[in-house]
């Protein structure tokens, strides 16, 4: 069984009105005009296009069309359509004490047997001196990449 089977999109005709409104209009964001474009091409009661072939004349991808079917049948047609805006929020992953730490440790002389801190050294070492329960290389590399301190 393939999205499309299980995901059938049905429009009723207010809401392929309000589709074709909203892709006949140039005054929306791309992504809201491929949407309902998306869904107009879709719509069993019409056409019914192959995801393949939607996303081939819509130039967009099989894996879009598909997102885009599974969100109409699960969430509706304002999501499907319009892009919703994350509502988390992006806390810091250190706090002040602990971007110290790092900093310091990365001005200090590397571990014997390395020529200089990479990335994973110091996320390993920041663990294992339990200023963090656990921490990403690249989580340091963005830390250090965003302070003033100058290594040379």
């Amino acid at each position: 069984m393939s999205l499309k089977d299980k995901y059938v999109v049905r429009l009723s005709a207010g809401q392929r009105r309000k589709l074709a409104r909203l892709a006949a209009t140039g005054k929306r964001p791309a992504a809201t005009i491929t949407r309902a474009r998306i869904l107009l091409k879709a719509d069993t009661g019409h056409e019914g296009w192959s995801d393949e072939r939607i996303a081939e004349a819509l130039d967009t991808s099989p894996a879009t069309v598909a997102r885009v079917r599974k969100q109409f049948r699960q969430q509706g047609l304002e999501v499907a359509v319009h892009r919703q805006r994350p509502t988390g929020r992006q806390y810091r992953k250190l706090d002040g004490a602990q971007e110290a730490r790092l900093v310091a440790l990365a001005c200090s002389p590397p571990p014997p047997g390395q020529g200089r801190w990479t990335m994973k050294l110091l996320a390993g070492k920041l663990v294992e001196l339990e200023v963090v329960e656990a921490i990403d290389p690249a989580t340091v590399c963005r830390t250090l990449k965003k302070t003033n301190s100058s290594r040379g």
